[in-house]
């Protein structure tokens, strides 16, 4: 009885607050324009601000070091990021798994001066952190910290880069890593259908698909870990960006301290781009009978973002796909035939991308998803869009790249990556001017001359017993050519 009686003396000055706001919210009234209902057509929005690049510098050290540093005192934050001109598609074929091996080890090895075990207590007292990789066309080396902890962690930082120990019982731990990752490949239909795929277009041997097996992996030793390092990892293959609070003028000297002296080692990697040619077309098949729907991804060998018809390219993926587009709604709303499908044009700066659709259907559905979508990348062919969907088009594109340019970060990273491809620094602005300069007939002109039905590759991963119709029923004469995805033994 006390402690109910404790209870209600505790609660009686929120039951005054409560009924007080009550007592408020009932004495106001909502004008009567705030409850009428409005269609969707009839609101309005301002419209996005223009993209601006806030000030930034870009210089060079002597040994070839491109520096870009870019203020911004919103946050007690410092972070920046180094680019190296490497990648997986430079390793050689015998030991794919090269690249990402290095790029990983650099960081969890720690360094010649600082143990692994060291260099991690370090950045965990000052909650920073120091990352590195290697993907296929890039190497990147990361660090974000406190401003007031910035010479510190970048001092730490620049250690990682140019002093990385690749302990052996690091390297051990990532090869234990990889070789599950080989074992459960298999184990995600959709990791499935996008690495098959890939092969499909670009080939098996192809830098863009070819795939780390146990022997490749185990053909990696310790030295070539090192020379893909030294090779890959150089001041004059490197460009360094900062972007926080600090000061221009200590940060330079910072950066003249740390790797004004930095040198390369032996010979640089050759960085000569590989050649890219469609592979195969045709329909092809992955049995996977455990499962109860189809995977599905067609499409063919695409562009590159500074193709003249980028831009209506880009205005053509918005009619195909999202929520107001084609696919959308015909073939999932109006067909009911897919839980998700997509069809879109994929370009990458310096080599040939992806022309990519497909999505997710029901076992029985898997032909009349495949047929209704290739229905739709025809009609995108051989007829005009509408003057609605262009202008819908239009806007969705150029509204989309306000978010790109959110913070000071993603600006920097996108002027750096402008320049690790040899792209202008005002690429944007030249693309959002010929975006609202794209006509109907550009559309379609675009997708003549750069969707190819000849060229498709049609891959399915999915259960063949439960596919009625089959797959053959596709086209007359069709042959469809089945996919082993058996994952080769380790070596002896």
């Amino acid at each position: 009885m006390g402690n109910r009686r404790s209870l209600r003396r505790r609660m009686m000055p929120l039951l005054a607050l409560i009924g007080l706001f009550g007592g408020l919210l009932l004495a106001w009234q909502p004008s009567a324009s705030a409850l009428t209902p409005r269609h969707f057509d009839e609101l309005e929005f301002s419209p996005l601000p223009d993209i601006e690049l806030p000030a930034y510098e870009r210089y060079a050290l002597p040994n070839g070091l491109v520096v870009y540093l870019l203020e911004d005192h919103e946050l007690p934050l410092v972070s920046g990021s180094a680019t190296f001109r490497t990648g997986t598609r430079f390793e050689p074929a015998d030991r794919v798994g090269l690249a990402s091996l290095t790029g990983e080890a650099m960081r969890l090895g720690g360094t010649t001066n600082l143990g692994a075990d060291d260099l991690n207590q370090a950045l965990e007292q000052r909650a920073a952190s120091i990352e590195t990789s290697i993907d296929t066309s890039d190497g990147t080396a990361s660090f974000s910290a406190l401003s007031e902890d910035t010479a510190a962690v970048f001092a730490l930082f620049a250690d990682v880069v140019q002093r990385p120990a690749f302990a052996d019982d690091k390297i051990d731990l990532l090869r234990r890593q990889y070789s599950g990752s080989i074992a459960r490949r298999n184990d995600d239909p959709d990791d499935i259908t996008g690495r098959e795929f890939r092969k499909l277009v670009y080939g098996a041997d192809s830098p863009y698909a070819r795939t780390m097996e146990y022997a490749t992996l185990a053909a990696i030793d310790h030295g070539d870990i090192e020379r893909f390092y030294q090779a890959s990892i150089r001041p004059e293959k490197t460009i360094l960006g900062i972007v926080g609070d600090f000061d221009s003028a200590q940060m330079k000297q910072w950066i003249a301290d740390y790797f004004g002296d930095w040198q390369g080692t032996g010979a640089a990697l050759d960085t000569t781009l590989p050649t890219v040619e469609q592979a195969r077309a045709g329909v092809f098949m992955v049995s996977q009978p455990q499962l109860t729907q189809s995977y599905v991804q067609l499409g063919h060998l695409g562009g590159q973002l500074d193709y003249p018809d980028h831009a209506a390219l880009s205005v053509m993926n918005e009619v195909l796909n999202g929520f107001s587009g084609r696919l959308f709604n015909e073939v999932r709303s109006r067909q009911g035939l897919a839980y998700l499908v997509y069809a879109y044009w994929a370009p990458r700066y310096d080599h040939p991308g992806l022309f990519i659709g497909g999505g997710q259907t029901r076992s029985e559905a898997t032909v009349p998803f495949i047929k209704s979508t290739m229905a739709e990348i025809d009609r995108i062919r051989s007829a005009p869009i509408t003057g609605v969907e262009l202008a819908q088009a239009q806007d969705a594109v150029l509204n989309s790249f306000v978010f790109n340019f959110q913070s000071p970060d993603q600006t920097l990273a996108r002027l750096i990556r402008y320049e690790y491809y040899d792209y202008p620094q005002d690429f944007v602005f030249q693309f959002q001017d010929r975006v609202r300069a794209t006509t109907i007939a550009q559309v379609q002109t675009a997708a003549q001359a750069h969707l190819n039905p000849e060229q498709m590759v049609v891959l399915v991963v999915g259960n063949p017993a439960e596919i009625q119709p089959s797959l053959d029923s596709l086209a007359p004469n069709i042959t469809v050519t089945p996919i082993d995805i058996t994952i080769p033994d380790p070596p002896a």
